[in-house]
């Protein structure tokens, strides 16, 4: 259960902060601004990686986070690349993550400060 623990603490850390980056610019920055893509698509990934190492057991207690959708996604962005639909990027990190932090804080341990040492 460790190592679920710190991928689950991976996956509320890292949607928080696409949460928060993506909160302070807007949908057509995306387009535009190449920090911006490579950071989002980022954390993006980093989530769904985190996702897909979560054991069954863990996932099978868990199902109200949808875990297919959730690794699916990083594999869209590993996969694809050389297409990245900022669409449906900026959709998954605005309506789909605030849910998913929901669903993972009751299941993480509560700590003064985040995996990457911020408070």
């Amino acid at each position: 259960m460790h190592d679920d623990e710190v991928r689950l603490r991976h996956m509320l850390d890292y949607s928080r902060e696409a949460i928060q980056l993506a909160g302070q610019w807007n949908r057509r920055d995306l387009d535009t601004n190449r920090m911006l893509q490579l950071s989002l698509v980022r954390l993006v990934e980093i989530v769904g990686e985190a996702a897909s190492r979560i054991s069954s057991g863990t996932r099978e207690r868990h199902p109200q986070i949808p875990w297919p959708q959730v690794s699916g996604m990083r594999n869209r962005l590993i996969r694809g690349y050389d297409f990245v639909d900022f669409d449906v990027l900026w959709k998954t990190i605005t309506e789909d993550l605030p849910p998913l932090v929901a669903a993972i804080e009751p299941l993480v341990s509560p700590a003064e400060t985040d995996l990457r040492g911020e408070a």
